[in-house]
């Protein structure tokens, strides 16, 4: 492999989705780091935790010391090994770890002590998340944005993937925003989270340009919290309000939140584990907002949505679900979103159904460039 030098060029590794290889301990990984970095750690939790407790106590040099005692003869042998297996998948990638320093340049030289050359990136996580922070801050505060709004059950997700410049932020905390919103995998951290928000912004500002289209959201998607400089840009930010009649929203939720969903509780768990999970899952998203449904509507829609998952477990047969898809929707999310779009109101561009919105999107787009 020809020698390549270390980088600090930050936004080429994101743009073009570089490989990096993130040295730190696993716990350090678990709580943020990057879309593409896989973690393959030079110590593990303990090592680090005995190590830092050393420097701590006794300096640099006895601290390195413990730290080549720890990793070394057949651990360190397989994390030598663990390290050439990701530069084989990956030559054009770089490792990191906290700063760029110890760590970082260790791994570097036992890599190539091995004899091969791999670069690192200069600075390491820190100085990579220092670059997203302040590139997600101006593109913020520069960019434009529009924002699609529109009923619950209405595909706004669907449509958004359809516009010329779209950023996913539900796609990126993997959740739908709602109650019934989480998925069968795991949420991001917080910091894994605005990690990937930044990365997308920067991928919508230099691939693509002009306008950024996000989703209408709230402060939270699930547990994920949207920077507050970014919800309160979107705020402020014109509005396009997608239509759809009340069947077609019935079987959007229907095909997404019942049809899908049971799906992948049943690949994930299989059979019998997953057909109760996936009930479970249903009832409770419902439970989680009985105290704003109110007592009286909250036993009517579990009725309803308890003897639609006994139909379906009977026989298959979905119709069950439209009752208590309608009413949910009727009764306590159209009103929610009637009364905050009725502060919107100066804000709205366009209204329609998602072809009025792709036209209008796509015309704005080819006015930009």
């Amino acid at each position: 492999m020809a020698s390549r030098p270390d980088t600090d060029d930050y936004l080429n590794l994101f743009l073009n989705d570089i490989p990096l290889m993130d040295v730190r301990a696993p716990v350090e990984f678990a709580k943020g780091s990057f879309p593409c970095a896989e973690n393959a750690p030079l110590m593990n939790d303990e090592e680090r935790h005995r190590v830092g407790i050393c420097y701590k106590e006794k300096g640099q040099d006895e601290a390195i010391k413990l730290g080549h005692q720890l990793v070394s003869g057949d651990i360190k042998a397989q994390r030598i090994e663990a390290w050439n297996r990701f530069i084989a998948r990956h030559p054009e990638g770089y490792l990191f770890c906290f700063r760029g320093g110890l760590r970082s340049r260790l791994t570097q030289q036992w890599i190539k002590d091995a004899g091969i050359d791999y670069p690192l990136v200069k600075g390491g996580y820190k100085a990579l998340r220092r670059f997203l922070i302040d590139s997600l801050d101006q593109l913020i505060a520069n960019g434009d944005y529009r924002i699609l709004s529109g009923r619950t059950g209405t595909g706004k997700t669907r449509v958004l993937l359809g516009l010329p410049n779209p950023v996913d932020l539900e796609g990126l905390a993997n959740h739908r925003g709602s109650s019934f919103g989480r998925q069968v995998t795991p949420q991001p951290s917080q910091i894994d989270f605005e990690n990937r928000v930044a990365v997308a912004m920067l991928k919508a500002h230099h691939l693509t340009g002009g306008s950024i289209y996000l989703e209408d959201e709230s402060r939270l998607i699930g547990r994920c919290a949207l920077p507050e400089s970014l919800r309160a840009r979107m705020a402020e930010s014109p509005l396009m309000i997608l239509e759809q009649p009340m069947e077609e929203r019935v079987a959007i939720i229907r095909a997404d939140y019942v049809e899908a969903m049971l799906q992948d509780y049943l690949s994930r768990d299989g059979e019998e584990a997953g057909w109760l999970n996936f009930r479970d899952y249903l009832l409770s998203a419902l439970d989680r907002i009985r105290r704003r449904l109110g007592g009286e509507r909250y036993q009517q829609l579990q009725d309803l949505m308890t003897q639609a998952l006994d139909q379906q477990q009977a026989n298959g047969a979905l119709d069950g679900h439209h009752a208590w898809i309608e009413t949910l929707l009727n009764d306590y999310y159209d009103p929610m979103y009637d009364y905050q779009l009725s502060q919107k109101q100066g804000r709205i561009l366009v209204r329609g159904n998602p072809e009025t919105i792709r036209d209008y999107a796509r015309n704005h787009h080819k006015l930009q460039n």
